[in-house]
C-alpha cells in the first residue's frame, strides 16, 4: 500500500543538506550579479487569478497550469511563469517615465506530463527590463545572461539568438492564419517536420513562401547567416528582423561577447507573448536551455500600459544539474563553529556561542554524549561545514 504521508507527488521533491546549501549559494551569487546591473527586487504572489496566465494574454496553455478555486469560486492558478505577474505589478505600481529594471527569484509550477523526468516545481531567477525598446537594451540583457553563466562557474556554453518577427513576417506574406501559424509553431518546436509538411500542403502558398518556411532550420550559424537570409526573404517584416539582429551583433561586439553567440532564425517559443529578439543559452550536460528570454513589447499593453520590455529567466535547479554533469563543484565555506559542552559548562557554551554569532559565524551547540568519541563529533563538524570544534 502506497504511503502518501511519506512521499511527494510526481514532479516535486525534497531538497536538504549540502544540496540545498549549494543551491542557495548559486542563487545568492546570481542574484547579486543581477542587482549589480541596477535591477531592483520584486516579489509577486505564488498564485494569481487564472486569467493572468491564460485567456486573452495566452502565455501558458490551460492544461499546463495547476488550477484551483477560492471561496468566491474565482479560478486561481499557481504561477507557471513569472513574466506576466511582473508585468501586471509593474503596470500597477510603477509610474516612472524612465525604464525600470526588475528582478526576482522564486518557484514556478508546471502541470505538464511530458517533462521527461524534469521537475514540475523549479526555482527561477529572472530579470525584466521595461520601457526601453532599443537594440542596446537587447545587448545589455544578453551581456547580463553571459555574466550570470560565468558567475555560476560554467565555462563551455553558447548563446543562441533569433527573432520572432522573422517567422511572423513569412506567415504574414503567405497569409497564414493564426490557427495554422500556431500549429506550425508547435510542429517546429517539436521538430515534427511531417506535421509541418501536412500543414504546408493544406495551404495555398507561393513557392517562395513555402521555400522560406522549409528553410527555417538552415538559417543557423554565426553572423554570416544573417546576410544569407536577406538574400532569400523579400517581405519587409522578416528583413527588418534580420537587420535588427545585425545591429544587435554590432552592439555585442562592443560588449566583447559577439564570438560567444550564434543565430537561429527558426527559433520560437511556446510563450506567444514574445514579439522580437529571442535568446537561449545552451551547454553540455543538459538537454534543455539553461537561460530563456526575449523581447515582449505587447505584453504590458494587455495590462493597460504600452511599454516595450525584454527579460529572461534562469532555472537554478537546471544550473545545479548542469554543474553536476560537468563535475564543477560549488564550494561551501567551512566557517562554522561546533561547540561540544558538558552540562557543567552549559553557561560558558552559551556565552561562547553568542560571541561567535556576533562575529557573523554559525555556531552550533551539542551537549556531549558519554558513549560518543571525538571522532563522531569531528565527522559531524565536517558534515555541517564547521571548520572549528571547541570542547568545553
Amino acid at each position: 500500500m502506497y504511503n502518501f504521508t511519506l512521499h511527494t507527488p510526481e514532479g516535486v521533491r525534497d531538497i536538504y543538506g549540502d544540496e540545498l546549501l549549494k543551491k542557495n549559494e548559486i542563487g545568492e551569487k546570481l542574484h547579486k550579479k543581477v542587482n549589480s546591473f541596477g535591477f531592483r527586487d520584486i516579489s509577486t504572489p505564488t498564485f494569481e487569478f487564472f486569467d493572468i496566465f491564460s485567456g486573452d494574454i495566452g502565455t501558458t496553455p490551460s492544461r499546463e497550469i495547476f488550477k484551483f478555486f477560492d471561496k468566491e469560486n474565482n479560478t486561481l492558478a499557481l504561477r507557471p511563469d513569472f513574466t506576466p505577474s511582473v508585468a501586471r505589478a509593474a503596470v500597477k505600481y510603477f509610474e516612472e517615465e524612465l525604464p525600470i529594471r526588475l528582478c526576482y527569484m522564486g518557484n514556478t509550477f508546471s502541470n505538464r506530463s511530458d517533462l521527461q523526468g524534469k521537475l514540475k516545481e523549479v526555482t527561477e531567477l529572472g530579470a525584466e527590463y521595461m520601457g526601453d525598446p532599443s537594440v542596446e537594451a537587447d545587448a545589455e540583457m544578453i551581456k547580463l545572461a553571459v555574466e550570470l553563466l560565468d558567475a555560476a562557474g560554467l565555462q563551455d556554453y553558447r548563446i543562441c539568438i533569433g527573432n520572432a518577427q522573422f517567422f511572423l513576417g513569412i506567415c504574414e506574406e503567405g497569409k497564414i492564419g493564426e490557427k495554422e501559424r500556431s500549429l506550425l509553431t508547435g510542429y517546429i518546436l517539436d521538430k515534427n517536420y511531417f506535421g509541418m509538411e501536412d500543414i504546408l500542403n493544406e495551404l495555398n502558398l507561393s513557392p517562395e513562401v513555402r521555400l522560406s518556411l522549409n528553410s527555417l532550420s538552415s538559417y543557423v550559424g554565426n553572423a554570416d547567416i544573417l546576410e544569407e537570409a536577406l538574400l532569400h526573404v523579400s517581405n519587409a517584416r522578416s528583413r527588418e528582423a534580420v537587420e535588427r539582429l545585425k545591429d544587435l551583433n554590432d552592439a555585442l561586439k562592443i560588449y566583447g561577447i559577439d564570438q560567444m553567440v550564434s543565430y537561429d532564425l527558426g527559433m520560437m517559443s511556446r510563450h506567444n507573448y514574445y514579439t522580437g529578439i529571442l535568446f537561449r543559452a545552451f551547454t553540455f550536460g543538459t538537454g534543455d536551455a539553461i537561460v530563456r528570454g526575449g523581447r515582449y513589447d505587447n505584453l504590458l499593453m494587455k495590462f493597460g500600459k504600452p511599454k516595450a520590455a525584454i527579460g529572461f529567466t534562469v532555472v537554478i535547479d537546471q544550473v545545479m544539474e548542469t554543474l553536476r554533469h560537468q563535475k564543477i563543484d560549488i564550494e561551501i565555506p567551512d566557517d562554522g563553529v561546533l561547540i561540544v559542552y558538558e552540562s557543567s559548562s552549559f553557561e560558558e557554551a552559551v556565552r561562547l556561542a553568542g560571541e561567535k554569532r556576533a562575529q557573523g559565524k554559525v555556531a552550533e551547540l551539542l551537549q556531549r554524549t558519554p558513549e560518543l568519541k571525538r571522532e563522531a563529533y569531528e565527522a559531524h563538524a565536517r558534515a555541517v561545514h564547521a571548520g572549528e570544534v571547541i570542547y568545553l
